[in-house]
C-alpha cells in the first residue's frame, strides 16, 4: 500500500498534468482568436513538443526524477517557448500581406530579421535559469528540477524553432492552398428578372 505522502504526490502530479493541458489549450484559443485562423496558432504550438523533448532530454542527462516541480516547470515552459514562434510568424504574415510574396519568401525574410530578438530573449532567460538548474545555494534542491526543465527545454526548443518552425509554416500554408484549389468552383446564381422585364416578355 502506498503511503499517504506518495498518494498526495501522485494526485498533485495528475492535477498539474491537467493544468498543463489546460494552459496549452488556452494558449491555442487565445492565438486562434487573435489571428482569426487555426493554421498560424497550430504552427506556433509545434514549439511545445520541441520544448518538452528538450526538457525530457535534460532530465535524462541529469538523472532527475519526474515530480511536481518538473511538471510546474513544463507548464512555465509552455508559456515561454511560444513567444519565439509568435514573433517570427507575426512578421512573416505582415511581409506576406504588404509585399504580396509567397509564404516561403515571407518566412525567409522574417526568420533572419527576428533572429537577434529571439536569441536575446532566450539567452537572458536561459542564463537566469542556469544557477537554479545547477542547484546552487541552500534549499535549491527542491527547485532544481524546475530549472533543469526550463533551461534545457528552452535552449533546445529555440535551436529547433529557428529551423523547424519555418518548415511547418510553409508546409501547413501549402496544404491550405492545395485545399482551396481542390474546392469545386461555385455555380453562378441565375439572375431573377425584374417586373419590367416580365411585362416586356
Amino acid at each position: 500500500m502506498p503511503s499517504t505522502a506518495a498518494q498526495a504526490n501522485q494526485q498533485l502530479q495528475q492535477a498539474l498534468v491537467v493544468l498543463g493541458s489546460l494552459a496549452a489549450f488556452l494558449v491555442f484559443v487565445v492565438m486562434a482568436v487573435q489571428y482569426n485562423s487555426l493554421l498560424d496558432p497550430l504552427v506556433i504550438m509545434f514549439t511545445i513538443p520541441l520544448a518538452l523533448a528538450g526538457g525530457i532530454w535534460g532530465l535524462y542527462l541529469t538523472r532527475t526524477a519526474i515530480g511536481a516541480t518538473v511538471i510546474v516547470g513544463a507548464i512555465l515552459l509552455v508559456g515561454i517557448v511560444v513567444n519565439n514562434a509568435i514573433i517570427m510568424v507575426e512578421l512573416a504574415n505582415k511581409i506576406y500581406q504588404q509585399e504580396g510574396c509567397s509564404r516561403s519568401q515571407a518566412i525567409r525574410k522574417a526568420a533572419p530579421a527576428r533572429l537577434r530578438p529571439i536569441l536575446m530573449t532566450t539567452i537572458t532567460t536561459v542564463v537566469g535559469m542556469f544557477p537554479l538548474a545547477l542547484g546552487l545555494g541552500e534549499g535549491s534542491e527542491f527547485l532544481q528540477p524546475l530549472g533543469i526543465v526550463v533551461f534545457s527545454g528552452l535552449a533546445v526548443a529555440t535551436l529547433l524553432t529557428l529551423f523547424l518552425i519555418p518548415c511547418f509554416y510553409v508546409i501547413l500554408h501549402g496544404f491550405e492552398r492545395t485545399a482551396h484549389r481542390r474546392l469545386p468552383p461555385s455555380l453562378p446564381v441565375p439572375a431573377v428578372p425584374s417586373s419590367e422585364e416580365r411585362q416586356e416578355r
